[in-house]
């Protein structure tokens, strides 16, 4: 695509690309009809739930207001929780039936494309400014990935720029669940996660340029053209997990975070290794790599599989122990309880419902050696448990299986 002149030069050529990847196109061209898309698509996407529930795969309108009551007027932060949630909706006929909104599986979800879809006050009335997007990928009818894109020599954080400006002035109801951008000049090309426009005292907050991220493959060859990028992050059996895995909704404050490349294939490798070769193993990461954002996807991932009874999170000292508390709770709000002593972490063991458990290496030895805990840590043995070990910048991997 080096020698396309044009910025519709790239949006046909990029166009084309999405619709080979199995992305349907379709014409929309204000806030209206991505309302009544959305109405459509939701309706497909829970085909079979609603057809039980009701005998056909259709909302009323009473049912779709309920629908979009429950959609409209979040942040962006809130309106990323409510995309990962199963929720109730309460038929005319007093039936209740639950309602997904995006799937971890590409295969149960509705993708499209469209383009130039103009926001403006007269279809909205809380967006500030009309302006026109350039590349929207839906999901089951919802915006969930902005492109914005430039001619070849232009640079590229005049994108970032632009949709900065959106977000202030024109993203607004279901805009509000985009969950990543991708900005490009056909030649450069880059993503990063949405975040609220405006911080919780009220003041305008941008995307900062240090959170918008290069892709690269698994070798950590960087990724520049569009094309090559296309196929890669926004297939639709990659663009999925990245939504549903590799993203973050940070509890203790209004974040939304999409992991960084060499993250996320470590998270594979790791998860592949213990799962697919039952295997241990190790992670190298540098100091302020995000290597605690690494351990925890990991370590959550792991936790939500059924194959896997227990993950444990070793460190090597106290201070840290507190400190990695801290960090994974603010990631998720009380995945973690912080075991202060040895008794405590027995007792945790005992609670069969409690799969993530972070504590010390000294703890979980006296655990072992100790004779009045033996009945507890010898019913591990026939549990299948992962740990993990955090080392000054290396995650280490073992497991023991029944």
């Amino acid at each position: 695509m080096a020698s396309v002149k044009s910025e519709y030069e790239v949006e046909t050529l990029f166009i084309d690309r999405l619709q080979g990847l199995q992305y349907e196109y379709i014409s929309l061209k204000n806030y209206d009809d991505v309302v009544k898309n959305f109405r459509t698509q939701l309706c497909k996407a829970n085909s079979k739930a609603l057809i039980e529930a009701k005998g056909v795969a259709e909302l009323s309108d009473r049912e779709f207001e309920k629908v979009m009551l429950r959609l409209d007027n979040h942040s962006v932060y809130d309106s990323a929780k409510i995309l990962r949630e199963q929720w109730v909706l309460e038929l005319d006929n007093g039936k209740t039936v639950y309602i997904s909104f995006f799937k971890n599986d590409y295969e149960h979800n509705i993708y499209q494309v469209s383009h130039q879809i103009t926001m403006d006050q007269e279809h909205k009335d809380d967006v500030e400014y009309k302006n026109r997007y350039d590349v929207t990928l839906f999901i089951n009818g919802l915006p969930l990935v902005q492109v914005e894109l430039k001619r070849p020599g232009v640079e590229i954080n005049e994108a970032v720029n632009q949709i900065n400006r959106y977000r202030a002035f024109s993203f607004r109801g279901l805009f509000r669940y985009i969950q990543i951008f991708v900005v490009s000049n056909s030649v450069q090309t880059k993503y990063f996660a949405n975040a609220n426009e405006r911080t919780p005292s009220g003041e305008r907050q941008d995307i900062l340029k240090s959170l918008v991220f290069y892709w690269t493959d698994a070798n950590n060859k960087r990724i520049n053209e569009l094309h090559e990028f296309t196929n890669n992050f926004l297939a639709r059996q990659n663009i999925t997990p990245m939504i549903a895995k590799y993203m973050v909704v940070k509890e203790t404050e209004p974040v939304l975070m999409v992991m960084r490349p060499y993250q996320i294939y470590a998270v594979q490798r790791a998860y592949d290794r213990i799962i697919m070769s039952n295997m241990d193993g190790y992670v190298f990461h540098t100091t302020g790599s995000g290597k605690k954002l690494t351990s925890f996807k990991l370590a959550t991932l792991l936790r939500d599989d059924r194959r896997i009874d227990r993950v444990f999170f070793l460190i090597d000292r106290k201070d840290l122990d507190d400190q990695t508390v801290d960090e994974y709770n603010s990631f998720e709000k009380d995945c973690v309880d912080n075991t202060d002593n040895t008794y405590s972490l027995v007792k945790a063991l005992k609670d069969s419902g409690k799969k993530l458990i972070i504590t010390t290496i000294q703890k979980m030895a006296i655990a072992l050696k100790r004779d009045r805990y033996k009945e507890v840590m010898d019913s591990l043995a026939e549990q299948r448990c992962v740990f993990i070990i955090d080392d000054y910048g290396i995650i280490g991997l073992s497991q023991k299986a029944a």
